[in-house]
């Protein structure tokens, strides 16, 4: 019977494949850090993993609803039926014993305190669209997952092009690309960005991937100015839905998320009517990540327990107003205001007239997580005027509430 070490501890290089662990069981022996990192991949990949450890991680115990936990020592007998193995105890003793069971059982078995005496080794792996990037530098893992990283950069920033690698069927994905930063826009709309024919793109969408696109990619403009040009919803609507119908890919590129008071719906609702495939891919929206960036959290322990994201864009008393301001004006939380410079003086009367302290904080983020990003500190009943002295102009974000003076309390008084 061979033994662990007595034909695979040699200089020959590994030999890469993939493992299709759908449905296959996997065992994994112990439950800490190193099982923490190696079982949502597990996971992903649709394995039965059963995990054997006396004691786990609370981060394992709380994926109990998707794999099995046997609470005790190792037996080899745990190994029956299972198509891969993983010894990740920190006793050397116990993961021998579990490589030396799977060996007899001609078991692919990972041991992560000894690469020397394993079977099999595990990569680092990432992910690009449909693409798996795989990387083994022997037993560096440290290097091994260099590479991959490098390998990941490229993929996503476009020094190495994997068209081929990304959905590109014809049909609209909406792509909300954040708070304008774009090194805060998601994976996935970077992989979306790459895989299409035609981008329609809003004056918000972070500027700079729009450089990135390949010069075969259409990109039509459908930006609205504030109480300047812009283009219709009807127009963006028939834009998109008529460019997939020509068997395009199109990327509908907007600022923050595409449901935040982005009409993100609207364009589904077209789509859908037209016939046409579409997807949705979230991004972050400024009314959190904008405030964030700036120091200012929406919500606090002991300050806000809750936190109402309003569109200012229609004033308050405007007939075509959904908000009840009054309602609003009563609550204790955080009010974060979008699109509302040009009504943030009536708005903050209606909050002080319906009971809203007139020192109440107040935060304007102009510019949020761009190089121009400055931040304005007042009060509601300053709000008005201090948006004139310091010539605050769209997009910027408003934070009404004591987080406000929690975040800055030297402007406050409280330092």
């Amino acid at each position: 019977m061979t033994r662990p070490g007595e034909n695979h501890r040699t200089d020959h290089t590994p030999y890469p494949v993939g493992l299709r662990l759908a449905g296959r069981r996997v065992l994994v022996v112990g439950g800490g850090h190193v099982a923490q990192r190696r079982i949502p991949a597990l996971i992903r990949a649709g394995a039965d993993v059963v995990v054997v450890s006396p004691d786990v991680t609370p981060s394992v115990e709380g994926l109990t609803g998707v794999l099995t936990w046997h609470a005790r020592e190792f037996e080899p007998a745990d190994l029956d039926g299972a198509w891969y193995a993983l010894a990740l105890t920190d006793d050397p003793a116990v993961n021998a014993a579990v490589a030396e069971a799977a060996e007899e059982r001609r078991i692919f078995c990972v041991r992560g305190d000894d690469a020397s005496e394993s079977s099999a080794w595990t990569p680092a792996v990432g992910r690009h669209g449909h693409l798996t990037v795989a990387v083994l530098a022997n037993r560096e893992p440290r290097l091994s997952a260099g590479v991959r990283d490098e390998i990941m950069t490229g993929l996503r920033d476009g020094t190495i092009s994997a068209r081929a690698g990304l959905d590109t069927t014809a049909g609209v994905v909406l792509v909300g690309g954040g708070p304008g930063d774009p090194e805060l826009v998601t994976v996935a709309a970077r992989h979306a960005l790459a895989s299409a024919d035609v981008v329609v793109a809003d004056r918000l969408a972070p500027r700079e991937l729009l450089d990135e696109l390949p010069a075969h990619v259409e990109l039509v403009d459908v930006a609205k100015l504030p109480r300047g040009r812009h283009t219709t919803q009807e127009v963006i609507n028939e834009t998109i839905v008529n460019r997939a119908l020509e068997g395009k890919r199109v990327v509908r590129f907007k600022g923050g998320d595409n449901y935040v008071f982005g009409r993100g719906f609207e364009e589904v609702l077209a789509c859908q009517a037209a016939g046409v495939p579409v997807s949705v891919v979230p991004g972050l929206t400024s009314s959190i990540s904008v405030p964030a960036r700036a120091g200012i959290p929406v919500t606090h322990r002991g300050v806000a327990h809750e936190f109402t994201v309003i569109s200012g864009h229609v004033p308050p008393g405007h007939p075509t107003s959904l908000v009840d301001w009054s309602a609003v004006a009563r609550m204790r939380g955080t009010v974060v205001l979008l699109m509302a410079v040009e009504n943030a003086p009536l708005i903050a009367t209606t909050l002080m007239e319906g009971g809203r302290d007139a020192g109440t904080p107040v935060a304007v983020v102009v510019e949020g997580t761009l190089p121009e990003e400055r931040t304005v500190l007042t009060t509601l009943g300053s709000l008005a005027a201090d948006l004139v002295a310091h010539e605050v102009r769209p997009p910027a974000i408003i934070v009404v509430g004591q987080v406000v003076a929690v975040a800055k309390p030297g402007h406050y008084g409280l330092a």
